[in-house]
């Protein structure tokens, strides 16, 4: 009987656990206003990295490090991809940023999903939502977001690492302004 206590004992002990780690990253989410971090992403087998800065609801801003002086800005609503010889403007709604963006979403998202801890360094949710699926990945010691892999209507496969993420930074809003046309 005792032993039969014990394992009854260290399991509600793991789900608690297990719905603790949850509950933290919620919270770490909730009082996160922007974030700051350095990126590798890789789409199709093609790798690019950069800085970003970040700010909810649903604004980005991304320099890349390539020579065509590549950015990637939201202002909220558009999402406009430059570079020296281009100009890519898209309705946000139509990207998966869209939904990495939405703090609020991510977090009503993440509530209803069951986490996966990969290694005791990572903690992943998976989700689909219209065409996309993403898989969304957190610290699992600092809870914060450190990248995210997602499908977009195209089936491209975009895998973006975050590095020296920083929270709560003092940004400059003009950096959410949408770049000209060339």
């Amino acid at each position: 009987m005792r032993n039969k206590l014990i394992i009854l004992f260290l399991f509600f002990s793991i789900v608690d656990a297990s719905a603790s780690i949850k509950e933290k990253i919620v919270q770490n989410l909730k009082s996160t206003e922007n974030l700051t971090f350095n990126f590798e992403q890789n789409v199709n087998g093609k790798t690019e990295n950069g800085y970003c800065a970040l700010s909810y609801p649903k604004k980005i801003f991304c320099r890349y490090n390539l020579k065509n002086n590549k950015i990637l800005v939201s202002n909220g609503k558009s999402i406009v991809i430059k570079t020296t010889n281009s100009y890519y403007l898209y309705p946000l709604e139509r990207t998966p940023l869209n939904l990495i963006l939405n703090k609020n979403f991510l977090v009503n998202k993440i509530k209803g999903l069951n986490e996966r801890i990969l290694d005791n360094k990572f903690v992943n949710f998976k989700f689909s939502e219209a065409d996309f699926q993403v898989n969304i990945f957190f610290d699992y010691k600092t809870l914060n977001l450190i990248g995210w892999q997602t499908t977009d209507i195209y089936q491209n496969l975009s895998i973006t690492f975050l590095a020296s993420v920083k929270k709560n930074q003092k940004l400059d809003n003009s950096l959410f302004i949408l770049p000209k046309q060339n």
